[in-house]
């Protein structure tokens, strides 16, 4: 299938969900039951993952404009949509509002860090080192390396079994993401730094950490919170990378707080 395709369920305002590297938005099955009384939820394959075609080159400028593309031939451009992202979709949805101002009324940040890799000034985050193996390793075990890569996702978490059978079963059910894609994502990764323009992003914003998340540390989702200019913070205790998954109500308690 060539493209960026947009699945939608649900009615009400717009509700964009956008997944992290190497899944697909078919993770989110699990939080639709909870969402679609309340939004008409738009369910989009970052590219090179899923059922979306790649694009080139691998940078937020060009994935940005394939999602917003998609997503304003479903929604149109009349009514601006929250936007949901977690991990790599968080970074995709925080350039999005950076660039299209307009098309966001809301950011839903989770596990969303401005900065994956660690640097002299930024010690909330994996080392490049550590991101430059996970590469060598996709490269020599790819299947493995993917599988590998969803144990860390739940590494900590006080469900972690539960969590990790849900996604291996999601992990290749559009078959296996782009491997090219993949390469170029994790370079993505770690050439982003996106802490100078946070405080342009005027939407209003909630982020959501989990407490024994290993990929993307508390802090970072805490300094991203008090750095947007309109932004809360909540923390999932024991939680790790992926709270909605593992503990849904006190995600779901997170995304509507309006507090």
């Amino acid at each position: 299938m060539k493209g960026v395709p947009v699945e939608s369920v649900g009615r009400g305002p717009p509700l964009v969900l956008l997944h992290g590297w190497a899944m697909h938005s078919g993770l989110f099955a699990p939080l639709l039951p909870r969402l679609i009384d309340r939004f008409r939820v738009h369910l989009v394959d970052l590219p090179g993952h899923g059922h979306s075609a790649s694009v080139s080159p691998y940078v937020l400028d060009t994935i940005t404009a394939a999602v917003g593309e998609a997503v304003s031939r479903v929604v149109g451009n009349a009514v601006p949509a929250t936007v949901l992202g977690w991990s790599l979709g968080g970074a995709v949805a925080l350039h999005w509002a950076l660039t299209s101002p307009d098309r966001i009324a809301r950011l839903v940040l989770v596990a969303t860090t401005p900065c994956f890799v660690s640097r002299v000034d930024w010690p909330h985050a994996i080392t490049e080192t550590s991101l430059r193996q996970f590469g060598a390793e996709l490269s020599a075990s790819y299947r493995l390396t993917l599988q590998r890569f969803v144990s860390l996702q739940v590494q900590g978490s006080e469900e972690a079994r539960a969590v990790m059978a849900q996604l291996r079963a999601q992990l290749f059910a559009r078959g296996e993401p782009s491997r090219v894609a993949l390469h170029d994502a994790l370079l993505l990764l770690a050439r982003t730094d996106l802490r100078p323009e946070i405080g342009a992003i005027s939407q209003p914003a909630r982020v959501i950490a989990g407490e024994r998340d290993t990929l993307v540390p508390p802090a970072a989702c805490e300094w991203l919170a008090r750095t947007l200019p309109h932004a809360s913070f909540r923390l999932i205790p024991r939680a790790a990378h992926a709270p909605f998954l593992s503990h849904p109500d006190a995600f779901m308690s997170a995304f509507a707080d309006d507090r």
